[in-house]
């Protein structure tokens, strides 16, 4: 494949200098927790740490990708800030929240520049 690419197309691929940097988040939930206790946290994880931030979250109720929510990377602030709003939480058993990664291109190494 081809790397010697155009400014324009290394944006559209958000490659290089366009890397745009997530985190992926595996949780685990109470046993004895209800499906409506489940949505209600889900409802407060979207508001209260996600919009809050600035960030998108992708995936299901217990393993996802977290995204900033216009163009760009995730802070290491903003990873921070959502890890410690799950150690918060009291319906969880084990959060799991990875090093920060390339959000497009996972198996990929993160720009030392981003």
């Amino acid at each position: 494949m081809a790397t010697n690419r155009s400014r324009r197309l290394r944006k559209k691929l958000c490659v290089d200098e366009f890397q745009e940097l997530g985190f992926e988040l595996n949780l685990e939930f109470k046993e004895d927790l209800s499906d409506e206790a489940i949505d209600a946290f889900l409802d407060a994880f979207l508001d209260e740490a996600m919009d809050a931030n600035g960030l998108d979250y992708v995936g299901g109720d217990d393993f996802g990708l977290v995204c900033k929510a216009d163009r760009g990377s995730v802070t290491e602030e903003q990873r921070a800030a959502v890890q410690a709003w799950l150690k918060g939480r009291s319906e969880l058993t084990k959060i799991e929240v990875s090093p920060l990664l390339d959000a497009w291109y996972p198996e990929k190494p993160v720009n030392p520049a981003s």
